[in-house]
């Protein structure tokens, strides 16, 4: 009987294995044809349909970063992700280990309410978002798109770290008191370092979504100045000019980040990912 077993076993790998690569191959072609795009010589862009390219040319990165404000566009685009993820992290650890290790009334309610919240589309609180900064003053600023950014980066990693606090034992941090540590010495020598992978998956999630929104960004920002680098090259597209090089080139340059976050950080993010699925 076991004879007969081997070869369905052999053909369920081979099924897996096959369905595996075309996945891949489905989900990595179209980040490969943007890349080998954005070195095609103009005369091949639109013509040539080969996996690779006959010549290669930087000219494309050379006219977006010279001729173009993608420079200024991509330093913004930094500073708006770089506040969301700090911003992102230190509230999002705080209400979600307060509502862990603390009696707050109504805890529950606080984080379904938040994690309903973040199921809204961004179109439908951008525009009252908008209004509300606007009456601020701070309409066409980083900050209020650092803000609009917050009510989708902040409920996912409150929802997120609240799973691995809640199962972590509480007894280790009274283990770690009784040694010595203060209720704050025992939560960054214990609670933080075993919650890394958690850390690590909101952080590269909060990244992801403040580096590529564009709903947000359009609707707060009106100055050139202060567009994010997916409007700016939204923009790049006019109704007689389409400079698909320039725009190939500038779509690598916003995936060249998140690969690699993704490469140095991958092992945490997938034990982050397992963990998250089955805490809480």
């Amino acid at each position: 009987m076991s004879s007969a077993l081997a070869p369905r076993s052999l053909a369920s790998r081979l099924g897996l294995y096959a369905a595996a690569i075309v996945i891949s191959v489905y989900s990595a072609f179209p980040i490969y044809w943007m890349v080998i795009s954005s070195v095609r010589p103009p005369q091949e862009l639109i013509s040539s349909t080969a996996l690779v390219p006959g010549a290669v040319t930087w000219e494309y990165y050379w006219n977006l970063l010279e001729l173009t404000d993608y420079p200024a566009q991509f330093l913004n685009s930094v500073i708006v992700a770089a506040v969301t993820v700090a911003v992102t992290m230190v509230l999002s650890v705080m209400i979600a280990y307060a509502v862990t290790r603390h009696r707050v009334p109504g805890k529950k309610l606080i984080v379904g309410a938040m994690l309903y919240a973040y199921m809204f589309p961004p179109l439908l609180i951008a525009i009252p978002m908008f209004t509300v900064f606007a009456r601020m003053g701070l309409g066409d600023t980083l900050l209020s798109v650092i803000v609009s950014h917050l009510t989708l980066t902040l409920p996912l990693g409150v929802w997120f770290l609240w799973g691995f606090f809640k199962s972590m034992p509480f007894e280790l941090e009274e283990a770690a008191m009784v040694d010595g540590c203060t209720r704050l010495g025992a939560f960054l020598r214990v609670v933080l370092p075993l919650s890394l992978p958690g850390l690590i998956t909101v952080a590269i999630f909060s990244f992801l979504l403040s580096w590529t929104d564009y709903t947000f960004a359009l609707i707060m920002i009106g100055s050139d100045a202060n567009k994010t680098v997916p409007v700016g090259l939204a923009s790049m597209i006019g109704s007689f000019d389409l400079r698909w090089g320039e725009i190939m080139a500038g779509s690598t340059l916003i995936a060249l980040p998140l690969f690699g976050a993704f490469a140095l950080l991958s092992q945490y993010f997938i034990q982050g990912l397992g963990a998250g699925a089955v805490k809480g």
